[in-house]
């Protein structure tokens, strides 16, 4: 089987929803790291969110969908949707690189921090490069683990949005605008999801 030529990203998260901070720094990724496509794929249950429940997979993954559509350069995958269980991201990189030759894993400064933590972390950065989403107030980190002499940083906007902050704000009925896109937030009120 050929594989697919196109140099991707592969952004995986909660998506809980997915917002505009999500998208403007991947955006920004894709044209500092030169990729072809970024992958969003939001998991089924985070290893490092085990005790926090998410909203419905098919609804995290609907919004993804809405948020990318239209735009060529951003796909996503419902792998770990599909999969169930816990999502770990060595499984996840197995299963695309049967499909892609080259992969690069965006993952944030606070996700760095703790890599030594996550499952096969050095077979991850075998398959694939790991590069981390960089702010500047980062670079006094004391407890650096060995990964960050195999990460390759990227100065991404800082946005400060969240997604805990949007669930909570709907929920006392405040206004989400200009924080998630408009189609997004159509989806949230039709299906009255953070209530």
């Amino acid at each position: 089987m050929n594989k697919n030529p196109l140099k991707a990203g592969i952004f995986g998260g909660t998506f809980d929803p997915v917002h505009l901070g999500h998208l403007i720094t991947a955006q920004s990724v894709l044209l500092k790291r030169n990729l072809d496509t970024i992958i969003f794929i939001p998991c089924y249950i985070s290893p490092h969110k085990t005790n926090k429940p998410a909203s419905l997979s098919i609804h995290r993954l609907n919004m993804i969908k809405l948020a990318i559509e239209g735009y060529d350069k951003f796909t996503f995958s419902d792998f770990e949707i599909a999969r169930e269980g816990i999502s770990y991201s060595i499984d996840t990189i197995m299963h695309l690189k049967e499909e892609y030759d080259e992969l690069e894993l965006i993952i944030g400064f606070d996700s760095l921090v703790t890599f030594d933590t996550w499952k096969e972390p050095d077979k991850i950065t075998d398959l694939v490069k790991l590069v981390v989403m960089n702010r500047s107030h980062n670079a006094e980190i004391k407890n650096r683990n060995r990964f960050f002499e195999r990460a390759v940083f990227v100065d991404t906007p800082v946005i400060d949005i969240s997604a805990t902050e949007i669930r909570e704000k709907i929920k006392s009925k405040l206004p989400v605008n200009f924080l998630v896109p408009e189609k997004v937030l159509e989806y949230i009120t039709d299906n009255g999801l953070y209530k």
